[in-house]
């Protein structure tokens, strides 16, 4: 039971009996003694005195020096290296505040400083959308114990987003001191998106809510907002300043549609990035309307009607022609169906609703008029799909070639054709070709692995590109662009083999899928493109084209600065390159042919939400901790004898922080390394005390 008395100096009781026979022993002594007392005894005080020494020495009281071995608080320096810290002269004040604070600090020798960057050991992702200093101070601070933290000094612009909710948690680290590097009063106006759905439906608009505000409160009446959809030509409208405004996004096509918004400049601006700001909606379709139109019945009817019904987003229109004009059976037409088919609304009035027109097998027999026809190659030209697989009919005098159709079809029959078996193979351009690229069972260097067809239309590409070839190196699929719309020829009725397994099957839906997609002009489908992928903070860059192409593309970044990118060629078609984004925002990537805009971190970034300097977010924990905040600009100085904040090292109960000043909590923590034991009472004295004070007292009542 050691009782302090100073630093490292303590007594300690090492009872030699028992405490409560201890207790009982002295107490039936000193009752003697009292009585003695009490008879006016002589030689009581003698026999008191030894009785006290007899107490004092069965109990064996010692002194207890213990050897310590001061330890070294720790002090937590971070370093806020967001984006928001690199505006105006913050990044200069950072780096100078952190120089002179290390150099103070070094000055105390039972002081560990430690240093660390927000970005140090960051998740890249989230270091660019939002400010987390909590995190860094955690990660340097893992492993110490809390009673040895001095405190920490934040370095920042005070735009920080991980604060605690619960501030006093945090008073056991010491003090937490915050140093703006921004300006007092600072203005800035920014665009913010209010809300914006992730989806929309292609061919209709979607709301969006936008909101411009000057901040701190300097606000205009209007100001004027420049809208640009997917990189095109730029459109302007003036919107109140303070009041949330809805604006109408059309969705044009599927996948990402991109608006970039931009707000002229106010007054005060400390950045323009955040005067742009981008919603990305994905377009999907609501359901896509097929029109299959088959010539003939024939096996691979089947196969195309089972491939559209099997997806539920496909709305299926089947015009097939049973019996043609020429083959006459006596049966009454009233006998042969129940409904006329509608062929004027499909062929006329609804024909702009189809996304799709498929002609399977068909030849001219008078069922469709010309005029039908005309409207199906108008209905390309402004920006329909038309698919159309050729059978025997193609390569004879009642071909589809030698219809209105023939204008837009890209490749011309010779009139042969090929019956005998073939390998359908991909051509060297067809590999770089979206549609065809990387076909499941193709190979380099080898035949596919896919089966073989038996009938094949000999055609002669007008237009178009061949990416399939097939018999004696003939064009077998043939794709081209048509006005607005798109044209696929495949010069054979036989795909239905690889549906059935046929020696082994191929891989037809694939293939299919890619085809409809490719002629719906489906973004991830273009085989001339350029386009932009992020992974968090990561910008992937790919140039899709047929040829290849050294082009490097410049990246402009969100502060108008521009770079230069190098792709890299992958023999597939595809030139790909990987850039690290310093910052959040809208970059745009241009080859001087083709632009693309990649949107990096979220599209409201909280790093940009406000980017003005202010110490209201880290009040609570100034207050909880005991820290102070201070602004750079009050003390920073090039020159002088004292630059900078002055440093002290304070006791846990006194003012962590002044004017001009922050404290460091002195904790005083040690480690025992030896400890000496020294008895107060040796046992000869205690023999010596207690038997001249019994025969003192024994001689006294003696007289």
């Amino acid at each position: 039971m050691p009782v302090d008395l100073l630093s490292g100096l303590s007594v300690a009781l090492a009872p030699l009996l028992p405490w409560p026979v201890l207790g009982a022993l002295i107490g039936f002594a000193f009752l003697v003694v009292l009585v003695a007392a009490l008879r006016r005894a002589r030689g009581t005080w003698l026999r008191l005195l030894a009785v006290a020494v007899l107490a004092l020495a069965l109990i064996n009281p010692s002194l207890v020096q213990e050897k310590r071995d001061p330890i070294k608080d720790v002090a937590v320096v971070v370093i806020d290296d967001s984006p928001s810290q690199t505006i105006g002269d913050r990044r200069a004040r950072t780096e100078r505040a952190a120089e002179q604070l290390t150099e103070r600090l070094k000055r105390f020798d039972d002081l560990e400083v430690r240093v660390v960057r927000s970005t140090e050991g960051a998740d890249n992702g989230g270091s660019i959308n939002e400010t987390h200093l909590f995190d860094a101070l955690n990660r340097a601070m893992a492993d110490v114990p809390r009673r040895r933290m001095a405190g920490a000094v934040f370095i920042t612009d005070g735009q920080v987003h991980d604060v605690p909710q619960v501030p006093g948690k945090l008073a056991d680290i010491g003090p937490i001191h915050t140093l703006l590097t921004g300006d007092r009063d600072e203005g800035d106006r920014r665009i913010a998106i209010v809300q914006a759905p992730n989806y929309g439906i292609v061919g209709k608009p979607v709301e969006l809510t936008i909101r411009v505000d000057d901040m701190p409160g300097h606000q205009s009446a209007d100001a004027a907002v420049t809208l640009r959809q997917d990189g095109g030509t730029p459109g302007t409208i003036r919107v109140p300043v303070g009041r949330d405004v809805r604006v109408d996004l059309p969705v044009t096509h599927g996948g990402q549609n991109v608006l970039e918004l931009e707000v002229e400049p106010a007054k005060q601006e400390l950045t323009l990035a955040n005067n742009r700001a981008a919603v990305v909606v994905n377009g999907v379709r609501d359901r896509l309307r097929v029109l299959l139109v088959s010539g003939e019945p024939h096996a691979g009817e089947r196969t195309w009607r089972n491939l559209l019904k099997a997806d539920p987003a496909v709305d299926l229109v089947h015009f097939t022609i049973l019996r043609p004009p020429e083959k006459q059976d006596g049966t009454p037409i009233r006998e042969l169906s129940l409904i006329a088919f509608p062929i004027r609304e499909l062929f006329e009035v609804k024909l702009d609703e189809f996304d799709l027109i498929i002609f399977d097998r068909y030849r001219r027999r008078g069922v469709l008029p010309q005029m039908y026809l005309e409207n199906i190659a108008d209905y390309v030209r402004k920006g329909g799909a038309l698919l159309e697989t050729s059978g025997q009919g193609y390569a004879g005098p009642l071909s589809l070639y030698r219809t209105p159709l023939g204008s837009i079809l890209p490749a011309a029959p010779s009139g042969q054709t090929v019956d005998r078996p073939f390998l359908p193979t991909v051509t060297d351009v067809g590999r770089r070709h979206p549609v065809t690229a990387g076909l499941p069972g193709d190979r380099l260097d080898a035949p596919p692995t896919w089966g073989r067809w038996f009938h094949q239309v000999d055609v002669t590409p007008n237009n178009g590109t061949v990416v399939m070839q097939g018999a004696d190196n003939r064009p077998l699929l043939v794709l081209d662009r048509v006005g607005k719309g798109r044209v696929a020829q495949l010069a054979s009725d036989q795909i239905w083999l690889w549906s059935r397994g046929f020696e082994g099957g191929g891989p037809q839906a694939e293939l299919l899928r890619r085809l409809a997609h490719w002629l719906m002009k489906e973004p991830e489908l273009e085989e001339n493109d350029l386009r932009a992928h992020v992974d968090g903070n990561r910008i992937t860059v790919e140039r899709r084209s047929l040829t290849p192409d050294p082009r490097s593309v410049t990246i402009t970044d969100p502060s108008d600065q521009t770079s230069t990118l190098q792709l890299t060629d992958d023999r597939t078609g595809r030139a790909i390159a990987t850039v690290t984004a310093a910052a959040p925002g809208i970059y745009r990537i241009s080859d001087g042919e083709r632009t693309t805009l990649a949107v990096v971190g979220a599209v409201n970034t909280p790093e940009l939400a406000d980017v003005r300097s202010t110490g209201d977010r880290m009040k609570p924990v100034a207050e909880a901790t005991g820290g102070g905040i201070h602004w750079v600009t009050d003390t920073d100085t090039d020159s002088g004898p004292n630059p900078g904040i002055d440093v002290r090292r304070t006791q846990p109960d006194r003012s962590q922080t002044g004017s001009g000043w922050i404290g460091l909590r002195a904790n005083g923590d040690y480690t025992v390394t030896g400890v000496t034991d020294v008895p107060l009472l040796p046992v000869g004295a205690v023999l010596a005390l207690v038997l001249g004070g019994l025969l003192m007292a024994w001689r006294r009542e003696g007289r």
